[in-house]
């Protein structure tokens, strides 16, 4: 039986992540002494695995300042998460979306560049980690846009990559995708623009969830 597969990013697709990602980056950076990142790149790099989203970010440091940045992020990051003060709202919609997909034959994974934890976190708070069948995170892979991510989610899933789709708000999402010879849907709810993700390779980008779950009928 051929499986029909799903893959979604999460922070900008499944839910919206930035308010705790730009609290923590803030954070992260005045604990090692530097100002404050421009809250618009904060957002562009999220998805991307930390280390690759703090050079970006603070390209004129040295690599130990970074690493210290890094380290930070994880143990401010974390200590909201356990405090119950991160806030990761799932999207209007995106329920009905992954219970539709669900019904009419896709199985579902999830492709990000949060940590194992933090994914299983998001998830659970929202009920709805029964509905994946492969979790790949940055813990694991190589960060986006290598294709190892959706290269284990295709043989987690024992699905063709011609049978696979990837859905996400970012270019390195669709990049990404591309990578891996798998088709690329983008979101406009997220962190990056229709154009940019039309331009990486996104065969189309969907304005709602409902539109989404439409188009994979």
């Amino acid at each position: 039986m051929t499986v029909k597969l799903a893959v979604f990013d999460c922070d900008g697709t499944l839910v919206d992540g930035q308010g705790g990602v730009c609290a923590s980056m803030d954070a992260a950076f005045a604990a090692v002494g530097l100002a404050a990142p421009d809250h618009h790149q904060v957002r562009r790099i999220v998805g991307l695995s930390l280390p690759q989203a703090i050079r970006l970010l603070a390209p004129d440091v040295t690599e130990a300042v970074r690493v210290e940045v890094d380290r930070a992020y994880r143990e401010i990051f974390r200590a909201a998460r356990e405090a119950g003060q991160l806030a990761e709202p799932l999207f209007p919609g995106i329920r009905d979306c992954l219970d539709g997909l669900r019904a009419g034959g896709w199985t579902l994974g999830v492709a990000t560049g949060k940590s194992d934890r933090g994914l299983e976190h998001c998830l659970a708070t929202h009920g709805i980690t029964g509905h994946f069948v492969t979790l790949q995170t940055a813990d694991r892979h190589p960060s986006k846009p290598h294709p190892a991510m959706l290269e284990a989610a295709l043989t987690d899933a024992g699905a063709d990559a011609a049978q696979a789709v990837m859905i996400g708000d970012t270019q390195y999402d669709i990049v990404m995708a591309v990578n891996a010879g798998v088709r690329a849907i983008g979101v406009d709810w997220g962190y990056h623009t229709p154009y940019e993700l039309l331009d990486s390779g996104a065969e189309t980008v969907v304005q709602s969830p409902a539109e989404l779950l439409e188009l994979l009928r």
